[in-house]
């Protein structure tokens, strides 16, 4: 498991490396048990012909100094006679190398024989000679005699120690012969066990480094076709194949987030342009209502009567205070439609609102308002407040018999601005609240006297200038139990009024207009 693990953190280059040299080494090893089998084998043979070898010599030197001998006693020549003291030289240091030991062997026994002999042979020919040359006729011929019995037993020893020897060498070779072929068997058997080894290695190594990048290269295929969803290839090494292998799935990885990161910034960029178009529309539906409530018959003619009716009983002060009122608020309507405000400029407008109605029903609508100084500056859209302060007028405590109160708070509620408007009239049902929220509200269920600008107007321009859902909300407890109608304006870090239009919120400067 450990050189699995080594071999799967090296490089490609030391694998094969490693492999080249390991079937080189065992390719090498196998050669070297086979010379060396060889080489034992033929010095084997070599031995159990050396003796046969070594007798024949002997024979043969035997013959020499026996026929050199015989020349001599009948020529007495002298070439004769070195020919004899050359081969009984010749003949001694071969007889030297015979077995002297006793020995249960029978050819070493064989051979002590023929050692002890042979001295007895070379001696008797020697004292022939040496009568021949004292001309001793009687004892060289006898001792000639004795000699040639000696030569023919010799002989016969020799002869028969060369048989035993020949039989011995025969069964020897017989058995080398049966190593040899098995020994050519075995060395055929391991060249192909290596050869299988070593495929076996080559087709593991060549595999661990192309099926990686076959697979490899089908992924990239598929990315090449635009199909990201592929499946991350499994690291299984860390060599050259293992580190590309992880930079494919990195890319893969990359080129994934990349897309959804294009996907996310397009699907923002469409809902940031759908929603300044709504914004834009909704804004124009406001301005023409805007409009038509500047002309609002039934508004127009009341408060007009109502000046007329307080310039007869009243002095000048009282009638220019509610035309001024009066005056402030088409001014504002028709001024601040398209902009954003402060809601401190919200807040005037309302009590120009109340003045008005005020007046018209002879103060019959009490007005409170709680307000945290700090948050009057907020930015927000134009006509937010009065249209909710409006629908508690006409939607909530008109026409009840019990004193109708209104009241308006502004108070920071944790990351929120709250502005709450809240009256004690006679409430309003679940459904309707639910018909509001979802913007289901028809021109059937708007009053007569409304300017027009209804909640869901308000609603929905709150909505698309904050981009939140829970930017307005309404709660009644129950029936002739009040209404109360919040707006939470989301405050950054630095406590202002986080708007999600992408404009600047700066109010222009207004121009008083006398009237």
């Amino acid at each position: 498991m450990k050189l699995i693990e080594s071999l799967k953190s090296t490089s490609i280059r030391v694998k094969l490396i490693f492999l080249f040299i390991l079937t080189s080494t065992l390719i090498f090893g196998v050669n070297i048990y086979v010379y060396i089998n060889l080489n034992a084998i033929i010095n084997h043979v070599d031995e159990i012909y050396a003796g046969n070898v070594a007798l024949t010599e002997m024979e043969e030197t035997l013959e020499g100094v026996h026929s050199a001998m015989s020349e001599y006693l009948k020529t007495k020549n002298t070439d004769a006679l070195e020919a004899y003291y050359r081969n009984v030289q010749d003949f001694s240091n071969q007889t030297m190398r015979l077995n002297q030991t006793i020995s249960n062997n029978e050819e070493k026994v064989m051979e002590k024989t023929i050692r002890n002999l042979s001295e007895s042979y070379l001696n008797m020919t020697n004292e022939t000679v040496q009568a021949k040359r004292g001309r001793n006729i009687e004892k060289y011929v006898a001792g000639y005699e004795n000699a040639a019995r000696l030569f023919r037993y010799i002989n016969t020893y020799i002869y028969s120690l060369n048989n035993e020897q020949f039989k011995d060498s025969s069964v020897n070779y017989n058995a080398l012969l049966s190593s040899l072929r098995l020994s050519e068997y075995f060395s055929l058997s391991i060249l192909v066990l290596i050869a299988l080894f070593n495929a076996f290695l080559i087709l593991l190594v060549t595999r661990s480094i192309t099926h990686p990048l076959l697979e490899l290269s089908k992924r990239a295929d598929s990315v090449a076709k635009g199909e990201l969803d592929v499946e991350l290839m499994t690291v299984e090494s860390k060599d050259e194949i293992g580190v590309l292998t992880s930079a494919f799935n990195k890319m893969v990885v990359s080129l994934r987030e990349y897309i959804d990161q294009i996907r996310i910034r397009m699907e923002l960029e469409n809902a940031m342009k759908e929603r300044e178009l709504m914004m834009t529309t909704h804004l124009k539906d406001a301005q023409l209502k805007y409009l038509q409530a500047q002309i609002n018959p039934h508004f127009l003619f009341n408060t007009l009567n109502a000046g007329a009716q307080l310039a007869m009983m009243e002095g000048a002060d009282r009638t220019n205070k509610y035309i001024q009122n009066m005056a402030d608020f088409f001014r504002y309507n028709v001024k601040k439609n398209n902009e954003k405000v402060t809601i401190s400029q919200e807040i005037e407008l309302v009590d120009s609102y109340i003045y008005i109605l005020n007046v018209r029903f002879a103060g019959d609508i009490h007005f409170e308002k709680e307000l945290d100084e700090s948050l009057l500056d907020l930015t927000v859209p134009s006509m937010i407040i009065q249209p909710v302060v409006e629908n508690s007028v006409n939607y909530g405590i008109r026409n009840i018999e019990w004193e109708g109160h209104i009241r308006v708070s502004l108070y920071r509620e944790e990351n929120s601005a709250c502005i709450c408007v809240e009256d004690n009239g006679i409430g309003i049902s679940p459904e309707m609240i639910t018909k509001i929220m979802n913007r289901e509200i028809s021109t059937s269920d708007v009053s007569a006297d409304s300017n027009g600008v209804g909640l869901s107007n308000v609603i929905n321009r709150l909505k698309l200038f904050f981009g939140r859902e829970d930017i307005f909300t309404i709660e009644s407890p129950g029936e002739n139990l009040g209404t109360k109608a919040t707006i939470r304006i989301p405050l950054d870090q630095d406590g202002e009024a986080g708007s999600q239009a992408g404009e600047e919120s700066t109010g222009p400067e207004e121009e008083k207009e006398k009237h």
